[in-house]
């Protein structure tokens, strides 16, 4: 990720601004910067928008983190939760215990994804991230090839822009440069294969499923070229996100599916940001007919209201876990908090909510008229590829719209776009030079308007600013 946010200028000695700055180490930030400009203090929220400590209004077009399904200010999920901190505000799930609503989200979640595989899901695992999930994945799919005698199968297949956490494991699934430069990483036994972005990677005169065969091909070779035995899972995101709102081409997820059945290799799915309905069905996989092994979810799953994560898993995978752990005599791995009363309590109420809502229809519907609104921008000399799919987008800016370049400095014309979209009164995602929109499934036709308007404006502003 290439993000540079530059807002305002650090505040006071005694203010909020200048005691963040003094004690809290930011994630994908520029730690000098950040001493320099100081921090956007959010306030509260109110549906779609956030406000800042001066009292401005923001339309949070990114969900948080891809992940406020509800926006801002649902009362029904902090009823919830203090409903279930006067009860049981704090249990585990190891050694044979369990409460109620971790039993209840378990089951809820088996049903509601075990349409996606053969034979069905089986169990459901909770943490408190998708970093945890998928790092749990990884364990339990080594954990599995020992218990099946196969020692050598352990190597792991993601792909370039991909995104899957940042705990040592899951940073190495993630292919991004920054999550690794520094870090030392990836691990060994991680490889990576190409994104499955048509517009930026395709060949001259290459058609959508030429470049998905390309991409298909690519991953045959790489596994025939370390050893079909040696590699145990491939992992994707239905539409990636942190790399760039990434929509796989026609015939993509079928082309992959076919290799890794070919060489009985699992498949992982990071429904992370796609999962319960932003992709204009619950599920990323409905939305582009993948049948995978394991599912990873978070983010939306509470609304972020909560930390909660979960992996769910179908007998292929967890038969063997669970005869090993018999054979051992324990499954070692677990988290102090997975399983969280009053998050999976939050998470239970979050799914009755986007179910009763019809949510997935609203972003369904939201999405299209959002897609649509930006694809109108398309003459716009700034805008160089329009791309999403249900209510999630992105926006490329080029300078140069034949050659699909923007200004010499990668990510310097986003970072600019980022600044004019929060004088504009927005906050979206900037990813080097693509914008990203992830707005809340509760969005209005009104709201969506708005969010167009404001990113109208601000491209406007920076293509006057650029005297193009």
């Amino acid at each position: 990720m290439n993000e540079t946010i530059a807002i305002q200028p650090a505040k006071s000695p005694n203010s909020t601004e200048a005691r963040d700055i003094r004690y809290h180490l930011h994630g994908y930030t520029n730690g000098r910067l950040h001493e320099d400009i100081g921090p956007l203090v959010i306030d509260h929220g109110e549906g779609i928008h956030v406000y800042d400590a001066d009292g401005k209004a923001y339309i949070e077009a990114m969900s948080g983190l891809w992940s406020a399904a509800l926006g801002f200010s649902e009362t029904r999920l902090a009823d919830v939760a203090a409903a279930q901190m006067r009860k049981l505000p704090y249990y585990h799930t190891f050694t044979h215990k369990a409460h109620g609503p971790v039993i209840d989200l378990a089951e809820k979640l088996v049903a509601m994804t075990s349409h996606l595989t053969p034979g069905g899901m089986s169990k459901a695992y909770f943490c408190n991230s998708g970093s945890e999930a998928n790092d749990s994945a990884i364990k339990l799919i080594w954990y599995r090839s020992n218990a099946l005698g196969k020692p050598e199968k352990k190597k792991l297949i993601s792909r370039m822009r991909g995104y899957h956490g940042v705990t040592l494991a899951s940073a190495s699934l993630t292919g991004l440069p920054n999550n690794h430069r520094s870090f030392d990483l990836p691990i060994a036994g991680v490889l990576h294969t190409g994104a499955p972005h048509y517009w930026r990677d395709g060949l001259p005169g290459e058609s959508e499923e030429a470049f998905a065969t390309r991409r298909a091909d690519e991953l045959e070779a790489m596994i025939l070229a370390e050893g079909p035995d040696t590699i145990a899972a491939f992992w994707g995101e239905p539409v990636m996100g942190a790399g760039g709102v990434v929509v796989p081409p026609a015939t993509y997820w079928e082309k992959i599916q076919a290799v890794l059945a070919k060489y009985d290799i699992l498949l992982v799915a990071d429904e992370v940001i796609c999962g319960f309905g932003r992709t204009g069905n619950m599920f990323g996989c409905d939305t582009y007919g993948i049948r995978p092994d394991v599912i990873i979810l978070s983010k939306q799953l509470s609304s972020s209201y909560m930390p909660i994560a979960a992996l769910v898993a179908n007998d292929r995978v967890l038969g063997p876990v669970l005869d090993e752990s018999a054979r051992i005599g324990t499954l070692g791995h677990g988290f102090t908090a997975g399983g969280h009363p009053v998050a999976t309590a939050v998470s239970l109420e979050t799914l009755r909510i986007i179910e009763t809502e019809n949510l997935v229809a609203n972003a369904a519907t939201q999405g299209q008229r959002l897609r649509a609104g930006l694809a109108a921008l398309g003459d716009h000399p700034l805008v160089g590829e329009v791309r999403g799919v249900g209510l999630i987008a992105a926006v490329e800016l080029v300078t140069d719209k034949a050659a699909k370049t923007a200004l010499p400095v990668p990510g310097k014309l986003g970072a600019m776009m980022n600044i004019a979209l929060h004088d504009e009164g927005m906050i979206c995602r900037v990813i080097g030079d693509a914008v990203a929109f992830c707005p809340p499934l509760i969005i209005t036709a009104d709201e969506v308007d708005a969010i167009l308007h404001k990113f109208r404006a601000a491209l406007d502003r920076i293509a006057g600013d650029l005297g193009i």
